[in-house]
């Protein structure tokens, strides 16, 4: 297959240098330098099979496509914050003083840029390091000038965007999301429905750089925006990042789902004190989250399809912002299941985990991942990296894939289409003669 190989600098732009893109870079750092192993991502760590199962030929992911190197990784942001990357990841308190101080010479490299910020899409967070123009197109601009300076600058052959920035409040798409030239115009009008992640989105495309979205926001899914990435060739993918309670449902669901077990009840609850907690206390923001979290369950169990198992499905998802918990989130689950001639049984999980430390090994292989579509000319949605996605974005007319097995076997076999190796099914009928 046609893929260029990824020769010189590869930028990586973040909106947003807050817990989860700090984590990221310091985590890069302490890889290159050998403080730390890449676990979690599974551009670094994982395996692939090739061909059968008598080959033994399994390779690992980044020894089979041409990913960039982490050493060629140069990194540039946006936020509201004036806080280079060191003192970020200070306030974010994720990191322990020992690997923060050895990534403070990466971090404090890391100064924002002025970003694009409208407080009535984020209310609990304001700042003063904000752009300023008499409409959002003009906010477009300076965004690509900001762009093209980081790419003169650190000399970079090419660049992925990715939103580590804060969920904007939940709107739905109208007509002026519908086609470019209406999405266009709206920007000129100052149209209050065009959100920051928009002018984001926009402004990545139109420099020829490919935009991930990491939030629940709108923004890739409106056809304006998948209309110009298919204009320009680029790719895009979203969203919301998959990380810690939506991770557990994507992992148990299909496991009660293949054996036939229903589920009476899904209650869900989460208990975070980091910016992105005190950003999902306002109403708005957090019906972005919660539209995200809860659609997972409906597509996986399928309750038009199987009825008897889980048409009166009750599922309740609820953030609580609790600041002494800081980045350790906790999500507790309650699952009232059932089996076998209607007998009641439960299932209860409390997953204590790091939602930065979950998260940045999904930013690292989505810009990697990103990069590779790029360098392979494939242009629009990438569908194969709903892997690492709440709320995958998907074509017109196609419902979304949440089991994380299924998922994993997509991203496996696209990888192995790119190399023009044969896709994995998992028949296996060609071990055995009594299928001759």
């Amino acid at each position: 297959m046609d893929i260029k190989a990824p020769e010189g600098k590869l930028g990586v732009l973040i909106p947003g240098l807050g817990a989860v893109s700090t984590t990221f870079i310091a985590g890069v750092d302490a890889i290159i330098n050998g403080h730390s192993a890449p676990i979690g991502s599974v551009t670094q760590m994982a395996t692939i099979r090739l061909g059968k199962r008598t080959e033994n030929r399994s390779p690992k992911i980044k020894e089979f496509v041409p990913l960039a190197e982490l050493q060629d990784l140069v990194f540039g942001a946006w936020d509201i914050f004036e806080d280079d990357g060191y003192q970020a990841a200070t306030r974010a308190q994720v990191l322990t003083p020992q690997d923060l101080e050895r990534a403070r010479p990466i971090l404090e490299t890391v100064k924002p840029m002025k970003a694009v910020f409208d407080k009535e899409y984020v209310k609990n967070l304001d700042g003063v390091h904000k752009k300023a123009a008499p409409n959002k197109m003009l906010l477009a601009e300076m965004l690509m000038a900001d762009i093209k300076s980081f790419r003169k600058t650190n000399n970079t052959t090419r660049e992925v965007m990715i939103w580590c920035a804060s969920t904007e409040v939940y709107i739905e798409p109208s007509d002026i999301h519908s086609t470019l030239d209406k999405f266009e115009a709206a920007m000129l009008a100052n149209d209050p429905l065009i959100a920051p992640s928009m002018i984001y989105a926009y402004a990545a495309l139109k420099s020829g750089v490919p935009f991930l979205m990491g939030a629940p926001n709108l923004a890739i899914d409106v056809p304006a925006i998948q209309e110009l990435a298919m204009a320009e060739g680029l790719p895009i993918a979203g969203k919301d990042f998959k990380t810690g309670q939506t991770l557990m449902k994507t992992i148990l669901a299909p496991g009660l789902k293949s054996r036939m077990l229903g589920v009476e009840g899904w209650f869900s609850t989460n208990i975070l004190g980091n910016r992105d907690g005190e950003v999902l206390d306002d109403p708005g923001s957090f019906k972005s989250k919660e539209v995200s979290k809860k659609g997972a369950l409906d597509y996986i169990l399928q309750p038009d399809t199987y009825p008897d198992l889980y048409k009166d499905l009750y599922h309740k998802v609820r953030i609580n912002y609790y600041p002494p918990r800081g980045d350790a989130k906790e999500g507790w689950d309650n699952i009232d299941i059932f089996g076998w001639m209607g007998y009641k049984m439960q299932i209860k999980v409390d997953f204590l985990c790091r939602d930065s430390i979950l998260a940045a090994p999904i930013v690292l292989d989505l810009v990697l991942f990103a990069d590779l579509a790029l360098r392979h000319k494939m242009r629009g949605i990438q569908e194969w990296l709903s892997f690492y996605f709440k709320a995958p974005i998907v074509g017109p007319g196609l419902y979304p894939e949440h089991d994380i097995f299924i998922q994993l076997t997509k991203l496996k076999n696209t990888l192995r289409w790119m190399m023009g190796e044969e896709l994995i099914t998992h028949v296996g009928h060609e071990y055995y003669d009594s299928y001759e």
